[in-house]
C-alpha cells in the first residue's frame, strides 16, 4: 500500500501518461481485413494527432488473426494486441479491450470497415462541444441482406417499445466516449452484455453522427441468424421486464377463456345440449398448455440469467498481450 500522499503522486502520474484516444477493435477471424484497417486507422490518428493507441482483441480466431495483430504490434507501439483463452463473443471481447484501454477518448469500431474510421474526425468535434457520447447511427447499410436490414429494424422498433432506456434505432456499437463514461461502463457486472443499451443507459449527453455504412472490406459475417437471435434475447432480457409482466396478461385471459368454456358447458347441460365434448376439450387443453410452456421458457431464460451472473466467474480471460505500455 502507498501512503496517501504517494498514491496521490503514483495516481497523477497515471493520468498524465493517459493516450488521448485509444482504437478499440475485437476481431475474429480478421487476417484478410487486419492489414487494411490497420493502415486506415492509422491514417486517421496521424491526421488528429497527440498520444493514440490503437488496441485489438483476438477472439480467439481460427486464421491468422493473432500473428497479423503481433507483427503490427512489434512494428508499430501504438498497437496494443490482446488475445483471449477462447472465443467469448463479441460483447466479451470488446469489454475485454476497454478494460485494457488507457485513453481519455476511446473510439469502438470493427476490424471489418463496415463503419468508417475517418468519421473519427467528426465524433472528435463532436465531443468537443460537449457530448459524453457520440455514436454512429446508420441512414444505409450497404452489403446486408434485405433479410438483414428488415430483422435489424424491427428489432430495434421492438427493444424501443419493451423497455424504458431509450436506445437509437440503427445504431451499433460504433462510438467514441469519453473515460467517465467507460469508467461507469466497466462497473457493470453483467455477463450477458449489451453494449449499446448499457451505455444508453449511463445517459450523459449523447448525440448521433449519422452515416452510410460500408460492406466489410474482406470475410463475412460473423452474425448467423443463431447469434442474431440470441443477441436480440439477452438484450431484451437485459433491459425489459415486459415478457414476464406478459405472463400474467396471458394468464388472465386464459383464465377468462377457462371460465368462458365452464359457463358454456353450464349453460349447455342446462339446456340439455349436445356439448362438442372432445374437440373443445382438446383444442382448449393445448391453448393452455401452449401458452404454459411458453410462459415458462421466458421465466427461464431470466432464471438462466441469473444463474449465469450468480457463478461469479470472470467476464473473459486474456492468454496474451503484446505491445502497449511499456
Amino acid at each position: 500500500m502507498f501512503p496517501p500522499a504517494d498514491g496521490l503522486l503514483v495516481a497523477a502520474m497515471m493520468e498524465s501518461s493517459r493516450p488521448a484516444l485509444s482504437v478499440v477493435a475485437p476481431c475474429y477471424n480478421e487476417q484478410d481485413a487486419l492489414p487494411e484497417f490497420l493502415r486506415r486507422v492509422g491514417a486517421v490518428l496521424d491526421a488528429v494527432g497527440g498520444t493514440n493507441e490503437i488496441v485489438l482483441v483476438d477472439d480467439g480466431s481460427r486464421d491468422r488473426t493473432w500473428e497479423t495483430m503481433s507483427e503490427a504490434a512489434a512494428a508499430d507501439p501504438r498497437v496494443m494486441a490482446v488475445r483471449l483463452m477462447r472465443n467469448h463473443g463479441h460483447q466479451l471481447a470488446l469489454t475485454a479491450g476497454l478494460s485494457v484501454c488507457r485513453g481519455e477518448r476511446i473510439l469502438i469500431i470493427d476490424a471489418d470497415l463496415q463503419d468508417p474510421p475517418e468519421l473519427l474526425t467528426g465524433m472528435m468535434a463532436l465531443m468537443d462541444q460537449g457530448a459524453d457520447v457520440v455514436y454512429g447511427q446508420r441512414r444505409q447499410r450497404d452489403g446486408e441482406s434485405l433479410f438483414k436490414r428488415t430483422t435489424a429494424a424491427a428489432f430495434y422498433r421492438l427493444i424501443g417499445r419493451l423497455t424504458d432506456v431509450e436506445i437509437p434505432a440503427d445504431t451499433g456499437d460504433f462510438r467514441l466516449m469519453n473515460r467517465r463514461v467507460l469508467d461507469l461502463l466497466l462497473t457493470m457486472p453483467e455477463r450477458h452484455r449489451f453494449i449499446r443499451g448499457m451505455v444508453a443507459w449511463i445517459g450523459g449527453r449523447q448525440v448521433p453522427l449519422v452515416y452510410d455504412r460500408q460492406a466489410r472490406v474482406a470475410g463475412e459475417s460473423k452474425y448467423p441468424l443463431s447469434k442474431m437471435i440470441r443477441f436480440a434475447a439477452d438484450a431484451i432480457t437485459a433491459f425489459s421486464v415486459v415478457p414476464l409482466m406478459a405472463s400474467m396478461t396471458i394468464g388472465w385471459v386464459m383464465a377468462a377463456v377457462g371460465i368462458g368454456f365452464f359457463v358454456y358447458s353450464i349453460v349447455g347441460w342446462l339446456m340439455d345440449a349436445n356439448l362438442p365434448g372432445w374437440t373443445s376439450i382438446m383444442a382448449a387443453i393445448g391453448l393452455l398448455g401452449g401458452m404454459q410452456f411458453l410462459m415458462l421458457g421466458i421465466i427461464g431464460a431470466y432464471l438462466g440469467r441469473l444463474y449465469d451472473q450468480s457463478k461469479g466467474r470472470p467476464l473473459f480471460m486474456i492468454r496474451d498481450i503484446v505491445g502497449g505500455p511499456k
